[in-house]
């Protein structure tokens, strides 16, 4: 029990003094029953002592408490009145003179400034005045300082700069920034620290400039350099790099890349050691390509330093330029317009040809440029130009133009007669282009226009042909009185610019159907619509109207309207009978086919039943037998030659005739067409003479139909040849193509029979043996035109008849015989 009472007693002090029932209660936490009376008063009396034990705790807590806290108010006061001391010795520096400070809050707060500065730094006093910077520093000092505030304040960036007041002064500004304020201190420099701080400043100052300009001199587009005293490359920009195409400025440096070739360079030492400054324009090459640049070198007793501007665009488009000026003095040069252009001191710098011509004047006085007045007085005292009452005035009213801003005009009425359109037009860049427009003749022209125009009017009125005009807007412009009579338009609706649907609506009713929707169509149509066209119109009044719709050029459209009545009546009149003409042809043509193949086969028995009779095999035969045999023969074979012919005729009129085109030989032909009359020949003791030495050896024609031309000749010759005449046959290449021709030394043809000799079935016996069908000529005719030649006679009495045949060597439009 006693162990127990020794244990629970520090439990409940503890439990006393921190007042925890919960532990309490954990302690004494014993069934009552198993507490003795002893027990109980120990407890009590360790209750007792718990709560004894706390309150002597916290009196000694309390004291100890009391005697910290004397020793910090003592610390406190020390530290107050250390800070006090602080406070006045801060505030006597900050009223330091010669220094001034601003203080910024940390909360954003307007700012504080303590001290002066001295009077000569033409620092203001005034907060606001002095807070502008640029109302009292240099610009770029103020500009500086505006800056490293800025960043100060911002970022906490600390700054020491020398910044210069307008007054010249130079005042050091430093900026710092702690946790709670950010503060800027000014104070001024003694005279020494002032020149330190100038040296340094302009040193800066020049270093910043030595940078600006090496930065500004790389950006550049040009090639720049810097030689040392021995003229070796010391430094180059990035266009001197890409010129001389190296890897970079170092590079070009280190490897002494030229940019200027050897003759260039020693040029430009050459001129250094007269001048030290060159400027002329050199050739390069850059990047594979010869360059014109504008080098301008400077050499200093250090060293030199160049620039290089290539001018070779300039230089080209100065070229160009001096052509484009040549071009157009070359063009004005050639107008009839005479062009004068005077320069801003009213002297002449050109004139072209018709300048001169206009007014006569001396090549050698326009070539030395005289002045506008000396022109005028000179033109006026070759009486060139018209008298002016006050002479003066008028020539300074007419040199304004000098002064001018928009052109000027005038009208000179010339002496002699010309009127001339006078243009002062002013230069931007001063000086006056005179243009003289020579309108007499337009003038004239006008005159004349205006007098034909009246002249066409008066005769368009006295037209029996209508005719009207209408605008592009669909109106009436022009019209006579023949088209208002043709359609009996009312005369109300010809005054002024009626619309053509007006008139359609009028002249509907005249003409059944109206062809005025066309007319509508034409006149107010799209341009793909606007085609011209013409026509026939039936009035209901019987009358026909022949019309006609133009185009004109200006956009208008015209009609015109011809009574056509008469002659369509006549033309009807006409196609009835050429009709029945074609009838009778057609007829005339069937019948002759028909007739010769139906002689054509008994003339073949004829001529094959004489063949055999005279033949020994069929029998013996008289004399007279004989006789009347051959004659039978003969006439029969002529009236077959007339039945061919005819019928030949006949092939050519229908069109079907067709040439079986092949190589024929010129000799061979000839003989046979002339083994073919040689009988007839020989019984009238006729001499032909052939003549084939000019001639091809063979061209490209029908070899029948040749021959049958051939034939044709030669018995129309030997019919009117004399006895024991003389009969020629020359054939020869005539250009292109082969010529026949056959001559006779005969009478000749009168003109009535020349008139005739290509008609068909008109035979002349005049000066023939016998009289023939009258189809000789016209045959061969024919058949030389369907080779695509021509035929040509030349006849007169007393020298006989030549006829020419013309044939080309390959016609042409023709079935070749291969096909």
């Amino acid at each position: 029990m006693g162990r127990f009472a020794r244990v629970s007693l520090p439990v409940l002090a503890y439990t006393a003094m921190t007042g925890s029932g919960a532990a309490a209660q954990q302690t004494i936490n014993l069934p009552l029953s198993s507490i003795s009376v002893d027990t109980l008063q120990v407890i009590q009396l360790s209750i007792f002592a718990g709560v004894m034990g706390a309150a002597l705790l916290s009196a000694i807590w309390l004291i100890r408490q009391r005697a910290r806290i004397s020793t910090e108010n003592a610390e406190l006061r020390t530290r107050v009145g250390e800070l006090s001391g602080a406070l006045s010795r801060s505030e006597a520096l900050l009223n330091l003179k010669d220094q001034r400070v601003v203080v910024w809050p940390g909360d954003g707060g307007r700012p504080s400034i303590a001290g002066e500065l001295p009077a000569e730094t033409g620092a203001p006093r005034e907060r606001s005045t002095f807070l502008a910077f640029g109302r009292w520093l240099m610009p770029k000092s103020a500009s500086a300082l505006d800056r490293a505030v800025e960043a100060l304040r911002d970022k906490g960036a600390s700054f020491d700069l020398v910044a210069e007041t307008s007054a010249g002064v130079l005042i050091e500004v430093q900026g710092r920034k702690s946790a709670l304020h950010a503060v800027i201190r000014f104070s001024s420099l003694s005279a020494a620290q002032a020149e330190h701080a100038r040296l340094k400043l302009a040193h800066e100052r020049l270093h910043a400039d030595h940078e600006n300009i090496l930065g500004l001199v790389n950006a550049l587009d040009m090639p720049f350099w810097l030689r040392d005293e021995a003229g070796k490359l010391k430094w180059v920009n990035a266009a001197y790099a890409r010129s001389v195409e190296a890897k970079g400025a170092d590079a070009a440096v280190r490897d002494g890349h030229e940019f200027l070739p050897t003759s260039a360079r020693a040029a430009l030492d050459q001129h250094h050691l007269q001048e030290a400054v060159f400027s002329e324009e050199l050739s390069t090459v850059v990047g594979g390509d010869r360059r014109l640049f504008m080098v301008t070198d400077f050499a200093g007793r250090n060293g030199s330093a160049g620039l290089a501007l290539d001018t070779s665009e300039l230089d080209a488009l100065r070229r160009e330029y001096a052509s484009t000026v040549q071009s157009h003095a070359d063009t004005l040069d050639q107008l009839n317009t005479a062009v004068a252009i005077f320069d801003a001191e009213q002297k002449l710098k050109f004139h072209n040809q018709a300048f001169q011509k206009l007014w006569g004047l001396d090549v050698a006085f326009l070539a030395g440029g005289p002045e506008n007045a000396l022109l005028l007085d000179r033109l006026r005292s070759e009486g060139k130009l018209a008298e002016q009452p006050e002479w003066r005035r008028w020539k300074e009213q007419l040199l304004s133009a000098y002064r001018a801003v928009e052109p000027q005009e005038y009208w000179w009425h010339l002496p002699d007669g010309r009127t001339i359109r006078v243009i002062a037009n002013p230069q931007p860049k001063g000086g006056v282009t005179w243009v003289f427009e020579n309108l007499t003749e337009k003038i004239d022209l006008e005159s004349r226009y205006n007098a034909a125009i009246q002249v066409q009017s008066e005769t368009l009125d006295n037209l029996a042909e209508g005719v009207a005009v209408f605008g592009p807007d669909g109106r009436l412009r022009l019209s006579n009185p023949a088209f208002r009579t043709l359609w009996g338009i009312p005369e109300e609706l010809m005054e002024g610019d009626t619309h053509i649907s007006a008139l359609k609506a009028v002249c509907d009713a005249v003409a059944k159907p109206s062809p005025w929707d066309t007319f509508v169509a034409a006149v107010t149509g799209f341009d793909d619509e606007r085609r011209d066209s013409n026509g026939r119109i039936e009035l209901t009044t019987g009358t026909i109207l022949h019309y006609a719709i133009v185009h004109l050029p200006n956009g208008q459209v015209m009609m015109t309207f011809v009574d056509v009545t008469d002659s369509v009546n006549v033309e009807r009149a006409l196609k009835e009978k050429n009709e029945a003409l074609e009838k009778a042809d057609k007829l005339k043509n069937d019948f002759v086919q028909h007739v010769s193949y139906e002689l054509r086969s008994p003339l073949t028995n004829i001529i094959g039943f004489t063949e055999l009779l005279a033949l020994e095999t069929t029998g013996p035969l008289s004399q007279r037998q004989r006789e009347y045999v051959d004659h039978i023969g003969s006439s029969s074979s002529l009236l077959l030659t007339v039945v061919n012919d005819i019928l030949d005729l006949a092939t050519v009129d229908a069109g079907i005739m067709e040439l079986e085109i092949g190589e024929v030989e010129i000799r061979p032909t000839v003989k046979a067409a002339a083994d073919l009359v040689s009988e007839r020949l020989r019984e009238h003791n006729i001499t032909l003479d052939i003549e084939l030495d000019e001639a091809p050896i063979a061209f490209h024609a029908d070899e029948n139909r040749v021959r049958q031309i051939l034939y044709n000749l030669l018995s129309n010759a030997a019919n009117y040849a004399p006895e024991k005449g003389n009969i020629t046959l020359t054939a020869r290449q005539n250009g292109k193509g082969v010529e026949f021709r056959v001559h006779d030394d005969g009478p000749g043809m009168s003109p009535e029979v020349f008139a005739a000799i290509f008609r068909r079935f008109e035979p002349s016996g005049k000066g023939g043996r016998r009289r023939g069908a009258g189809l000789g000529l016209s045959i061969v005719k024919s058949f030389v035109e369907l080779h695509g030649g021509e035929v040509e006679i030349d006849t007169g009495k007393g020298r006989g008849t030549a006829v020419t045949c013309r044939f080309p060597l390959a016609p042409t439009g023709v079935r070749a015989a291969a096909e």
